[in-house]
């Protein structure tokens, strides 16, 4: 489904006709572009009309595994965004999950301070807004300790963390990704010009709807928060329940 990768850092979904707006997935730590894999039928299948996907690859796994992984969601917001300069010709919408909730606001800020590019909308996913989140110590604990973790967390293969040779191979992207979360710490929270969506599985143990309303502090142009069923990765299970959501701000 993949069409027309021209970019490192983005695989796209293209849709049937003409692309008329984009919709940018950026992953949890931990995740990849492949775990937004899926949503490519969204575009290609015509549930999302004229929307064309772009899921971010991150530095340090898949294509990009020879790179070195990024540590900082402030690095990472400064290369996305610009990475994402030549797909602004039509409106964007980014969605991120956990991690990649903090890595959007941060690419919808410098969008906009440094390019003059308004988003159509930006859409968190069980994340705490800014100037609520907690740094983590996940990253000063041992590989094992950090392992660990992750499979408490979820959002990971399994079979990438049992097998010995892979789990060498993706260690030192997790290793960054838990560094960038945990040394993001709560901030003054600075408005975006679009609309803030938000989005939360109702028995999420790490982040709650009330969470999730704390979004509204950066959100001047509007705030909307959908509770779905499940836990911190209910959107594997509520794809649909999800484009339902997202349709109603991707016009």
């Amino acid at each position: 489904m993949a069409v027309g990768v021209d970019s490192r850092w983005f695989r796209r979904y293209a849709p049937e006709g003409a692309v008329r707006r984009r919709l940018v997935c950026l992953p949890h730590a931990g995740g990849s572009a492949g775990f937004f894999h899926r949503w490519g039928r969204a575009a290609t299948d015509g549930v999302l009309p004229g929307v064309e996907l772009l899921t971010t690859r991150y530095p340090g796994r898949q294509e990009r595994l020879a790179e070195p992984a990024i540590d900082s969601i402030e690095r990472l917001a400064d290369e996305a965004s610009a990475a994402l300069l030549p797909f602004a010709d039509v409106p964007l919408t980014l969605f991120g999950h956990s991690m990649g909730s903090s890595v959007g606001y941060e690419v919808a800020l410098r969008l906009e301070s440094r390019h003059g590019i308004r988003l159509d909308a930006l859409v968190v996913s069980a994340r705490k807004a800014p100037h609520r989140v907690t740094p983590g110590d996940t990253h000063l604990r041992g590989d094992r300790a950090l392992l660990e973790e992750v499979r408490r967390i979820g959002g990971t293969e399994p079979a990438v963390l049992e097998d010995v040779e892979l789990r060498e191979l993706v260690l030192p992207a997790l290793r960054a990704d838990f560094t960038a979360v945990g040394t993001y710490g709560p901030r003054t929270p600075i408005p975006v010009s679009c609309p803030v969506v938000g989005l939360v599985g109702d028995r999420d143990p790490h982040v709650t709807a009330a969470d999730l309303r704390a979004w509204a502090a950066v959100a001047p142009a509007g705030f909307d928060l959908t509770v779905l069923p499940g836990d911190h990765f209910y959107l594997a299970e509520q794809r649909e329940a999800v484009f339902r959501a997202l349709a109603a701000h991707l016009g």
